[in-house]
Formats: C-alpha cells, sequence, structure tokens
C-alpha cells in the first residue's frame, strides 16, 4: 500500500493545483468527446432523416437549397412550379407517390406548410412509422377544411397550442407582426413527436396557402416543390436525366440522402478546425500537468530523499510521481464525462431548436472510452519529465544540513 498511499498524500498536499488541473483535462476531453459525437451524429442524422422521400422536384436551381427548404424547412423557396407540373410527375409510372407542398407563411417563426392530406394518411417517414396524431385530435380533411391545421409536437409544446386553438398566419418566413394574415385557422390535431423536421411545422391543407389573402392570385394554384417517393432506385436516375440534363426549366433533387451528405463535405474544414482546437487544449492539459508535478518537485525534494533513506527505491519514485500525473488525467477524464454530457445536451437542443433533427445525448461510440484513456496516457506522458528528476534526487545533498 505504499505506493497508493504516497500518491493520495501528494494529491491531497496539492489538492488545489489537483483540482485546477484536473479541471483543464476535463474540459479537454469533454470537448473532444463532444466534438467528435456531434460530427459523426449530426452526419448520421441528416442524411438519414428524408422523412420517407427519395427526390424533391422544384424550381431550377440549387438541389441543395431545394431538399434544405422541402424537407428540413430551412432556407428560402428558390420559385414555385405550376400545379400542372405535379400532375405530370403524380402520373409518372416511376413514381409511386407525390405530395406537393406550399410555403411562404409563419406562425411566430415557425414555418407553415400546405399540403394534401396524403402526406399524413400514406407516407410512412421511418419504416413501419406512420405519423400519428395524439389523442383527441385527427388530420385535417379535403378542399372543404381549408381553415384547418395540423401542429407538429415542437412547435405545440413551444407555442403552448393544442386542439381547438386558432391563429392567424404571418406572411414570410420570419415573424413580422405587421404582415398578419385575416383567415383564422382552427388546430383539429397535434402530430406525436417524429423526431424530425415534421415536429417544427405547423401544417395546413395546401388550398389554404394558394387562396390566402396577400397571396399572388396568379399563383393560386402553384406549389413550391413536390415529394416524391419512386418505385425503384433506378427511376431516379430516370427522372435525374430527364428533368436536369434534359430539361432546364425544374431541378430533381436526388438522392436526398447523398445531396445532405455533399453539405458535409462542403463544412468539413469547420469540424477539421474544431478538432484542432479540442487536439490543442488536450495537449495543453497534458503540460499543465507535467508543468503543476514539475513546479512542485523543489517543495518535495526532500520528501522524496526521505522516502529513499527510508529504503524506496528509485523506480519506486519514478512510479510514483508518473502515476500521480495518471491518477489526474483519470480525476479529468471522470469529470470529463460530466463535460461531455453538459455541452452535448446544448449542442443537441440548439440542433433540435433550429432544424428538428434530433441527436441521441446517450448514443454509445468507441471515442467515448478511446478519448479518456488517450488523455491518462497523455498525462502519465506529461509525468515523465518530473518523475525522471524525482528519479534523480541526490539523498545525501538533499537531506544534509544547511547550516
Amino acid at each position: 500500500m505504499t505506493l497508493p498511499l504516497i500518491i493520495y498524500r501528494s494529491l491531497r498536499q496539492h489538492a488545489l493545483s489537483t483540482i485546477i488541473t484536473a479541471g483543464s483535462i476535463a474540459l479537454a476531453s469533454g470537448l473532444l468527446m463532444c466534438v467528435w459525437m456531434v460530427k459523426t451524429q449530426s452526419q448520421s442524422a441528416f442524411t438519414q432523416t428524408t422523412t420517407g422521400f427519395d427526390a424533391v422536384l422544384g424550381a431550377r436551381g440549387s438541389k441543395l437549397q431545394l431538399v434544405l427548404n422541402a424537407i428540413f424547412h430551412l432556407e428560402a423557396s428558390q420559385g414555385n412550379l405550376a400545379w400542372a407540373d405535379y400532375e405530370g410527375i403524380k402520373r409518372h409510372p416511376a413514381v409511386k407517390t407525390a405530395i406537393p407542398i406550399a410555403v411562404g407563411d409563419n406562425l411566430r417563426g415557425y414555418r407553415i406548410v400546405g399540403t394534401l392530406p396524403e402526406l399524413f394518411e400514406k407516407v410512412e417517414f421511418a419504416p413501419g412509422r406512420k405519423f400519428t396524431v395524439a389523442a383527441g385530435g385527427r388530420f385535417f380533411g379535403g378542399a372543404a377544411d381549408v381553415r384547418e391545421a395540423v401542429v407538429g409536437s415542437f412547435v405545440a409544446q413551444k407555442l403552448g397550442l393544442k386542439v381547438g386553438d386558432t391563429f392567424k398566419p404571418f406572411h414570410g418566413l420570419a415573424f413580422d407582426e405587421k404582415n398578419q394574415h385575416e383567415e383564422v385557422f382552427t388546430i383539429v390535431g397535434i402530430v406525436l413527436p417524429t423526431n424530425t423536421p415534421v415536429d417544427r411545422v405547423l401544417w395546413i391543407p395546401i388550398k389554404g396557402v394558394q387562396t390566402m389573402s396577400g397571396h399572388d392570385a396568379k399563383a393560386a394554384t402553384d406549389v413550391s416543390a413536390v415529394l416524391i417517393q419512386l418505385r425503384t432506385a433506378s427511376a431516379g436516375f430516370m427522372l435525374d436525366l430527364m428533368y436536369n440534363k434534359q430539361g432546364n426549366r425544374l431541378t430533381l433533387a436526388y438522392p436526398v440522402g447523398a445531396i445532405i451528405a455533399e453539405l458535409f463535405g462542403k463544412i468539413a474544414w469547420f469540424d477539421q478546425v474544431l478538432t484542432l482546437v479540442a487536439y490543442l487544449v488536450a495537449l495543453v492539459a497534458a503540460g499543465s500537468v507535467l508543468a503543476s508535478i514539475y513546479n512542485s518537485m523543489s517543495a518535495r525534494r526532500r520528501d522524496l530523499a526521505i522516502l529513499r533513506a527510508l529504503g524506496a527505491r528509485r523506480r519506486m519514485i519514478f512510479g510514483a510521481v508518473v502515476a500521480e500525473a495518471a491518477c489526474i488525467g483519470g480525476l479529468g477524464a471522470v469529470v470529463g464525462y460530466a463535460v461531455y454530457f453538459g455541452l452535448l445536451t446544448g449542442v443537441a437542443e440548439v440542433i433540435r431548436t433550429q432544424t428538428g433533427v434530433v441527436l441521441d445525448v446517450g448514443a454509445k461510440h468507441a471515442v467515448l472510452w478511446i478519448c479518456p484513456l488517450v488523455m491518462v496516457a497523455l498525462c502519465a506522458l506529461g509525468g515523465v519529465v518530473p518523475a525522471i528528476k524525482a528519479y534523480r534526487t541526490p539523498v545525501a545533498e538533499t537531506l544534509a544540513p544547511t547550516s
């Protein structure tokens, strides 16, 4: 028990520096794990979040903007399509389902999207999972019920909405109290959580958007995009050839997951910067362990010499210092889990609020045990230099009287 006792007493004797150093290690470890998990989870979540659709048809322009607008309800619409374009793609033999949407309004910053009841009745937003409403609610009906609304769970929670409530939409994607419409919509259902962008949207019949006061009467039948389910994967390449390569008026975004993956490819530099910062923090933390123990060597010289005089071998002294550094790293790594969960919870909430995509805070990954072990190893490595100094402590000179 001599070695553990030496380490314990040393840590207790230098409690303040131990706490400060362990805190820096905890920050480094938590930051490294958080950056890695956000990067891997967000890329996986975004590329897999298609809400059940294989492709999106929209006005000529950027495929990425089209997907962000129609699937994730971010960005602005790049233009409208005629109702005839929707009818055309709907009748195509390669298309299983085609659902039009119309955008351009909001309720206190949350987007209002017009669509058809088929979105909720026919589409599986995930394999084997269809949209459902909370008890006491229902989905809106047909053309006769253009003033009904179904609200995503996240919007309902944030705005305190329930079945039976009414609201007036605001024109545009950004909330402005001066741009309120006159039409009154009644909430008939709250969509149960799907952990997709659908949760952040208020859904109304597409006619409710097209015929709303203040909208261009010439576009009363236009749609913003068409969400498409294909019968086969090869059909997507055929439609891509027809719309994107042979045509010059419309854009087909296919496949949705690959287009989102391109987005992460474009911002990969940002992940690299965050990772580099985390690595630098880790190195600084390891360096702080070295500096903390090394600077205390002068105060420990006499204690180490006494231990040597009592029979402690040089290798025991060396091992005690390295083990002390590793213990500080281990303490920091344990606290680092609290830092990690705090950071990841905050980031996940921001991502959910802004996009509707949910990250799994409790997800398991090899980095969650590799990173703490690496931090402990780095700290132990940082303890080698002061351990060498302790190893070389001369017993006779140190214990000799000074006068």
